[in-house]
């Protein structure tokens, strides 16, 4: 199992005086780690030699909040030459690197963490530093590295897999199961598992002699849930938990305490060690009373003598190596705030190596009395170094809870009395609420501010239903202003803390003593912008709370019916609104749409289109993406209406990705095809029409070979020459009209094979005009002037009329409609729904269904109870006299059936060639 593996420095290529390598090899929340010289030559180099050889799991890097490398190359290697040469590379392997934030978002004010997953083996580990990220307080252009922890297994020289193979062979025998599934989660559940006690955080954060115990706790939790002792292992859990709260206000007294001393402020430094003591002494007594330790005295951190971090810290993979010297160390804060100083260095000490305490089991489980958990040591701000003396005048600006500003005359375990400014700022509040609760909920420690936050939760919650309404009011009144103070706290519990006590005066405290709806709406209206600001927090996981709990607030039936939330909810993000507060308003917004829907929730389809399409010019594309998301929805359950918030469904408009995004989606909403869709259906139409035109021609030209044949039969028979009156439909050129003309194909003359009218006026002048303005199966396009079968005018629109990217289909009408008027003509739902082709025929003209088939078009084109809107039904309509026996059947069927819609074919007797326009066949 992964642990914490021991090392010392061997070599480094240079350090500034006080700071040297060796402060690596140390882990407390004091160190101060190593730095390069200044002015130095890049690269810089550190080398590490681990106390075995290992196999390294995982690497950490405490990177200095200002003195930061662009880049740092990490090398292994198994062992090293006699006369070992600091710039020697070539026994060492390259692992690869990382690179580190300029840290320029947060002012220079907090460190980074970098952990890094390898597996390697070796036991030498060689550090590279390139050169520094320029800001301007690295003055000097230095590197710096606070602190280096290596997390690794030992390495056999034998084959690990037949060792590991073997173990777990044994283990089955002897019936020990360690991937015992009710062991999930603990270190003995998972072979990788790496406990969160050798992580680097944990002893940045915590008193080292408080770590050391904590430590010997989970080593008998361990030995109790593998014994089953499992009342026994939960108090072990709860007691690790305080501790390790323990142990971090007893690394911030030691940290204090350090900047006192630097400041040459000895008054506060003799007070910060008299409150420890007394802090200290009262948890000993506490652990004693509950049987966690013995009572023989402990031994203090000051008492021991200090080691540096040559061996693991782990208790359960014990590695002693030589003690090492021990350099100048300077103090270092826990938090991101910076401690700052202009003194030299005090020299701190390091971890001690164990306390002089008996962790043994007791006989019985008494239950231990403990605080709520304290956060998971992964969730709190890293600690921030002091500054450089020399970049003391370039140092940022500390914040409000600079530890170094900290109050001096707060008693031991009690929070500092409240400053003038507070006193004014929460007069009202201390009236109500007593000085000590608010001066908890004002203090620069962070879980002062938390008991104070649940302290008043409790007082709360056992406030009797017969008080009086002005002081149930005042009360409230009180604790929502230390909740919206509390609803601004950086630390994670503190912040927790305060939700809960909202959610309680919400749901509990004004139902309870039956309070009116102006103070759930005091509650609401003074929390609900700060919750608002705190989605856009930088930490996910508290945007991620913060989104959660106003989710969770909305629905609560004392606020729904208030409809506070949705209406700030839809405020218009403004231009220097951040990223992450953009997407999370958005994504609020679509989750209580899905939850409250637009009747009487607060919101209304015009602030949510509003609101959506001024988020669709935002910045960021996940908040526009966001938007169109919203849109969609909203169209879905309003469809119409949406429209009118946005631009029409033109070429223009969908040049824009987002609309055209939109549009599609609407389209589909609407189970109608998407442009995408409509181009693959034309493309495919287009395909076939060009195969239905090619097997035309193939026909026309076997009906013209037939015709031949016919003359000459009529030819060997006795009767005179006659051509075939044909047209070369490849080249376009017509053939000679013939002197004479036999009975066979007489019919053919001064016939349109249209509409099938006959007439001695049909030459090939009479028939251009016929088509051009009398036939009443034809007409011509108002757009293109192009001359095309009615039956076929909405197919010609759409796929081959000059100004076929000017229509669109209605998908209930089926008839080609202008892009421009298609959303209005959509909107009204007044035209005539299509049927199935194979049930009707569509008539574009009138926009009625007729029955299917050719001759249902001659029928309703040309007869007197036909399409009224045929304009060409003005003159009278002739019979066509009945062909010739044998001859005219086939021969009209040739030339009206097997055509394409829409498509070219050659007219007779060269109708195309005298007028030089194109008719169009049905």
């Amino acid at each position: 199992m992964p642990h914490k593996i021991g090392f010392v420095v061997v070599s480094s290529s240079g350090h500034e005086d006080g700071f040297s390598a060796r402060e690596l090899m140390i882990h407390a929340p004091t160190v101060s780690g190593w730095r390069s010289p200044r002015f130095c030559q890049f690269p810089q180099e550190i080398v590490l030699q681990m106390v075995e050889r290992c196999r390294i799991r995982k690497l950490q890097l405490l990177a200095h909040q200002y003195m930061i490398a662009s880049k740092v190359e990490f090398y292994v290697s198994e062992s090293l030459p006699e006369y070992f040469v600091p710039y020697q590379a070539e026994r060492f392997r390259r692992l690869g690197y990382v690179s580190l934030c300029d840290n320029e978002k947060t002012g220079c004010k907090a460190r980074e963490l970098k952990s890094v997953y390898v597996d390697a083996v070796g036991q030498f580990l060689k550090l590279i530093f390139h050169e520094n990220h320029v800001n301007k307080y690295n003055v000097y252009n230095q590197v710096a590295l606070v602190a280096v922890n290596i997390i690794g297994d030992p390495a056999d020289f034998g084959d690990e897999s037949n060792i590991t193979s073997r173990e777990k062979l044994i283990d089955h025998y002897l019936g020990h199961n360690s991937e015992d599934p009710a062991l999930e989660g603990t270190c003995t559940g998972k072979s990788d598992y790496i406990s969160p006690l050798d992580d680097l955080a944990f002893d940045m954060y915590q008193d080292p002699e408080v770590a050391q115990i904590i430590r010997k706790l989970d080593e008998r939790k361990r030995e109790a849930v593998q014994k089953e002792r499992y009342d026994y292992a939960k108090k072990l859990k709860q007691a690790i938990a305080d501790l390790q709260k323990v142990g971090e206000r007893l690394g911030r007294f030691e940290v204090e305490k350090r900047c006192a001393v630097e400041r040459e402020d000895y008054d506060l430094a003799k007070e910060k060690k008299l409150q420890m003591e007394r802090f200290r002494s009262r948890v000993y007594e506490q652990l004693q009373r509950h049987s966690l330790v013995d009572a023989e005295p402990m031994q203090r951190a000051s008492d021991l003598p200090l080691h540096p971090l040559a061996h693991s810290t782990s208790p359960r993979h014990p590695q002693p190596v030589p003690s090492l010297p021990q350099e100048e160390s300077a103090p270092e804060s826990r938090f991101a705030e910076p401690c700052l100083q202009d003194k030299p260095p005090a020299q701190p000490r390091g971890p001690s190596q164990h306390s002089a305490v008996d962790l043994s089991p007791p006989a019985a489980d008494p239950h231990l009395k403990t605080h709520l958990p304290s956060v998971p040591y992964d969730e709190r701000p890293l600690p921030a170094s002091r500054k450089q003396p020399a970049a003391a005048a370039l140092e940022p600006e500390k914040s409000d809870t600079d530890i170094s500003e900290a109050p001096r005359g707060g008693a031991a375990g009690e929070p500092e009395p409240l400053t003038e400014k507070a006193l004014r700022e929460a007069g009202p509040a201390v009236d109500v609420l007593g000085e000590s609760l608010v001066a908890g909920a004002y203090s620069r420690t962070w879980s002062y501010r938390e008991d104070a936050l649940l302290a008043l939760y409790k007082r709360l919650m056992e406030t009797p239903t017969g008080t009086p309404k002005e002081e149930l009011k005042s009360t409230l009144r009180a604790s929502v202003f230390l909740v919206r103070r509390a609803l601004r706290d950086i630390v994670t519990p503190v912040f927790q803390a305060s939700l809960k006590l909202l959610k309680m005066m919400i749901t509990q405290y004004i139902p309870k003593h039956k309070l009116s709806k102006l103070e759930t709406a005091h509650c609401v209206e003074r929390t609900i912008p700060v919750l608002l600001t705190r989605t856009g927090d930088s930490s996910a996981r508290l945007r991620v709370v913060a989104s959660n709990f106003i989710q969770e607030m909305a629905l609560f039936k004392e606020v729904k019916a208030l409809q506070i939330i949705p209406s700030h909810l839809v405020q218009p993000l403004k231009a220097n609104t951040s990223n992450h507060l953009a997407m999370s308003q958005v994504g609020l917004l679509a989750r209580l749409l899905k939850d409250l829907g637009t009747g009487s929730s607060g919101f209304s389809v015009d602030s949510v289109m509003k609101f959506s399409v001024s988020a669709l010019e935002h910045r960021v594309y996940e908040v526009r993406e966001a938007a169109v998301r919203v849109i969609l929805d909203m169209y879905k359950q309003h469809r119409a209406l949406i429209l009118d918030y946005l631009p029409p469904d033109d070429t223009t408009t969908r040049k824009n990705v987002l609309y055209k995004t939109i549009f599609e989606g609407f389209a589909k909403i609407d189970g109608r095809p998407t442009d995408a869709e409509i181009r693959a259906q034309k493309k495919a139409a287009t395909e076939e029409a060009e195969k239905r035109k090619k097997d035309e021609i193939k026909a026309l030209q076997g009906q013209l070979a037939a015709l031949k044949d016919a003359e000459v039969d009529t030819q060997g028979k006795g009767a005179p020459p006659v051509e075939a009156d044909s047209q070369d439909t490849q080249g376009g050129k017509a053939a000679p009209r013939p002197a004479a003309e036999g009975p066979d194909n007489h019919y053919l003359e001064n016939l349109c094979i249209f509409c099938g009218e006959r007439s001695e006026a049909f030459t090939e002048e009479g028939l251009d005009l016929h088509y051009w303005k009398h036939c009443l199966m034809l007409t011509r396009c108002g757009y293109c002037k192009q001359v095309v079968e009615i039956s076929s005018l909405t197919e010609h629109l759409l796929t081959e009329c000059d100004r076929k990217d000017g229509f669109g289909r209605c998908y209930r009408c089926s008839e080609a409609v202008l892009k421009e008027e298609l959303p209005r003509h959509i909107k009204t739902k007044e035209c005539n729904p299509a049927k199935p082709e194979k049930l009707a025929n569509r008539c574009p003209l009138c926009h009625e269904n007729f029955s299917p088939g050719e001759e249902a078009w001659k029928a309703h084109l040309m007869g007197p109870a036909g399409c009224t809107m045929n304009l060409r039904k003005t003159h009278v309509l002739h019979r066509v006299p009945a062909p010739p026996p044998g001859k005219g059947p086939a021969v009209a069927k040739a030339g009206t059936s097997g055509s394409k819609v829409g498509s070219k074919i050659p007219t007779p007797k060269g109708l195309g060639k005298s007028s030089g326009r194109t008719y169009t066949k049905r």
